[in-house]
């Protein structure tokens, strides 16, 4: 981490001073046409060369100085998407490219995976070890309305909703289509509880009042762990995947809220009766959301399972 950092600050610092000490040298290199004047150029170079002094301080103690981090990786993402721009639109020659972005091109991966190393180690890597059984951990959290999920599920099948932390953009889309969640649940003659990781009564900011939905707290994510949901890995949470659901997401007004829970943590839906798991969604990314339709699915319908009890 540390070595990373002092290489991308010394590339940096190499790179501004050769554009401001030999600026003539640099654009015969860059540019397909002269320029009149260098100083816009030269002043980039300088920036660069900030930079590059940041990693270095960053490098001596990277958790203390995550920020300057974050700004070095959002610099180097805006120089690449100008610098491809620039190339694919004739302004910037191959040549070129390389000069100005070949730095940012070698360095950005290995921010992208400081900042996870980062993130990680603030919110916690994924639990090891066995955890609580299925049995045990059904009898051991209980619903906003008193009783154990256990006891619940021995009365009805219940759908089990669990969500990533309340400030994701696709919690927060799923907030708003509760109703449409709750109605298709009890067209099955299911219960819908929502498991969130909040402490108990945490939750009540966050969802619509009076929605008659039962909660289940887990702050701990270990009824997530016993129903086999895990935390999500870089691809998981910001991978190709979860950018065209998320755009739409965002455009449909959902937006994003402050981290409230496991920040890796992936959601799933389940339907649970009598110690069984009767069908299971488990998120493969963050932009996975509930098909409660599919989750019913294979499951008798509630005129047939009448038939079949009577």
């Amino acid at each position: 981490m540390r070595v990373v950092l002092v290489v991308a600050g010394l590339s940096y610092m190499v790179f501004g001073l050769w554009v401001n000490v030999h600026p003539s040298g640099f654009f015969r290199l860059v540019r397909k046409d002269p320029l009149e004047s260098t100083i816009m150029w030269q002043t980039i170079g300088l920036a660069a060369a900030a930079f590059g002094f940041g990693f270095l301080i960053a490098s001596r103690a990277p958790f203390q100085h995550w920020a300057l981090v974050l700004v070095g990786f959002l610099k180097s993402s805006l120089v690449l998407i100008l610098s491809i721009a620039s190339w694919l639109g004739g302004t910037l020659n191959a040549t070129g490219f390389l000069l100005i972005a070949g730095d940012d091109l070698l360095c950005w991966i290995p921010l992208a995976c400081i900042l996870w190393t980062l993130l990680e180690s603030h919110l916690g890597r994924p639990a090891q070890g066995d955890g609580m059984s299925l049995l045990d951990a059904t009898a051991h959290y209980r619903l906003s309305t008193g009783e154990s999920l256990r006891d619940a599920a021995e009365k009805e099948t219940v759908c089990l909703v669990f969500l990533r932390h309340f400030g994701c953009t696709f919690t927060r889309k799923i907030l708003r289509e509760l109703e449409t969640l709750k109605d298709e649940t009890e067209r099955h003659q299911a219960r819908l509880v929502l498991v969130h990781m909040l402490v108990p009564g945490g939750e009540e900011n966050y969802l619509p009042t009076r929605s008659g939905i039962a909660r289940i707290a887990d702050p701990r994510c270990e009824l997530y762990r016993a129903f086999g949901l895990g935390k999500g890995g870089f691809w998981e949470l910001f991978g190709p995947p979860v950018w065209i659901p998320l755009l739409v997401a965002l455009v449909r007004g959902c937006g994003m809220g402050h981290l409230a829970g496991d920040g890796l943590q992936l959601p799933g839906a389940f339907l649970y009766h009598r110690d069984q798991i009767l069908s299971a969604q488990r998120a493969r990314t963050q932009a996975d959301l509930p098909d409660l339709p599919r989750l019913f699915e294979g499951l008798p319908s509630p005129e047939a399972a009448e038939k079949l009890a009577s």
